[in-house]
C-alpha cells in the first residue's frame, strides 16, 4: 500500500521576513541573505536590443611605429613577454580589449632578435606590415615566413615564437580573442622549455599562412559585392572564435554596412580612405587599425585603391545563434 508523502518544508528563514511591512524593509532583509529582488532591478538584465559600452576608435600606424622604435631601445625581449602596444578601446575602466571579444596590438621584433616561444588558450592572428625576408613566426616546430601583407594564424595552445633573422626591424599587428577567454575564464599560459623553439624547418606552404602574393590576385578576380567592392574569406584554415575577410575598395568606391551583432576590427593593408562609424569619422591609411563595436552602422570610402582586413567574432555569434543584422 502506497503511503502518502509528507511534503518537506525548508528550515526556518535566517531572518524574519514576516516583519517586513514595506518594500524598503524587505529589500534590507534580502541584502542580509545576499539576495536581490527580480522585480525592481536598478539595471535591467534583459533589454530590447544590444547595449554597447565600446566606442568606435582609430589608431595610426605612424604613432605605433614611432613608439615601438623608441621602445626597441628601452624594452628587451629577455624580460618583456612581447614588445607590443595594446589598442585598448577608450572607455572608462578598460585597459585591454579593443572590442568586447577581441584585442588588437602592434608588435615589433628588431633585426637579429627573437621573442621566446610560449603557448596560451587564446587564438591569435598576425597581419604583417613591414618585414624583410628571413623574418619568421615559429609555430609548433616550423618557421613560417612573414612578409608584408601576409596574414598568419596561431590556433590556441600551439607553441609560437618569433625570429627576425634579417637586419631590419619587423612590425605587425596581432589580434587575439583573449578578452573573450578572460571573460569566460579558461585562461592558461606557459613558456617553451627551450625559450625560443629550435628548428631549421621552413614551411612556405603552411595552411596557417595566407600570403599576400597569393590572396590579393584571388581577391581582385572575385565578383563585386557592391560597386567597386570585392571581398574574400581567407581559408580554408579557420579559428573557432573569429574570422578574417580581405576587402578591396577601388578608388572612390563607397561601401555601406548594416549594423550587426559581430564585433569588428579593421586593419589597413594598403591604401587610404575615410570611415564613418556611428557618429564618428576617421581618416585612415596603410597600417592603421580601427574598431567597429557591434550594433553600429558603418560606411567606408576609399581615397585610393585600398585593401582592408576585417576581423570579426561573427563565427562565434553564428555558432551560438546570436548573429543578427538590422
Amino acid at each position: 500500500m502506497n503511503m502518502p508523502v509528507t511534503p518537506a518544508f525548508p528550515e526556518a528563514a535566517a531572518v524574519d521576513f514576516d516583519a517586513a511591512t514595506d518594500l524598503d524593509t524587505l529589500y534590507g532583509l534580502l541584502d542580509q541573505v545576499q539576495m536581490k529582488n527580480g522585480w525592481a532591478k536598478p539595471t535591467p538584465s534583459i533589454y530590447p536590443e544590444p547595449k554597447q559600452p565600446f566606442v568606435p576608435a582609430h589608431w595610426r600606424y605612424a604613432d605605433a611605429h614611432a613608439a615601438l622604435h623608441v621602445a626597441g631601445g628601452l624594452v628587451a625581449t629577455e624580460w618583456a613577454e612581447r614588445r607590443n602596444l595594446i589598442m585598448a578601446n577608450p572607455i572608462p575602466g578598460n585597459d585591454y580589449a579593443t572590442v568586447r571579444t577581441l584585442v588588437g596590438a602592434y608588435q615589433m621584433v628588431k633585426g637579429g632578435e627573437t621573442a621566446r616561444s610560449h603557448r596560451h588558450t587564446p587564438n591569435a592572428m598576425r597581419v604583417v606590415l613591414d618585414a624583410a625576408p628571413r623574418t619568421f613566426t615559429i609555430v609548433d616546430g616550423k618557421k613560417i615566413p612573414m612578409l608584408p601583407g601576409d596574414v598568419l594564424l596561431t590556433p590556441n595552445w600551439g607553441y609560437h615564437g618569433h625570429a627576425n633573422e634579417s637586419s631590419e626591424d619587423a612590425y605587425w599587428i596581432d589580434v587575439l580573442d583573449a578578452p573573450l577567454v578572460q571573460h569566460l575564464g579558461p585562461m592558461f599560459f606557459n613558456v617553451h622549455p627551450d625559450g625560443i623553439e629550435k628548428t631549421d624547418i621552413v614551411d612556405q606552404q603552411s595552411p596557417m599562412r595566407f600570403a599576400h602574393a597569393e590572396y590579393k590576385p584571388r581577391l581582385l578576380a572575385s565578383p563585386e559585392v557592391a560597386p567597386g567592392v570585392r571581398s574574400l574569406v581567407l581559408g580554408p584554415a579557420q579559428l573557432t572564435t573569429f574570422d578574417r575577410v580581405v576587402i578591396h575598395l577601388a578608388g572612390s568606391a563607397a561601401w555601406t554596412c548594416r549594423r550587426n551583432t559581430a564585433n569588428l576590427i579593421f586593419n589597413v593593408i594598403e591604401g587610404s580612405g575615410v570611415s564613418t562609424i556611428g557618429d564618428r569619422t576617421f581618416h585612415w591609411q596603410r597600417g592603421d587599425m580601427f574598431a567597429v563595436p557591434s550594433w553600429i552602422d558603418h560606411s567606408h570610402v576609399a581615397s585610393e585603391d585600398a585593401l582592408l582586413l576585417r576581423v570579426s567574432d561573427e563565427p562565434l555569434m553564428r555558432m551560438l545563434g546570436w548573429f543578427r543584422s538590422a
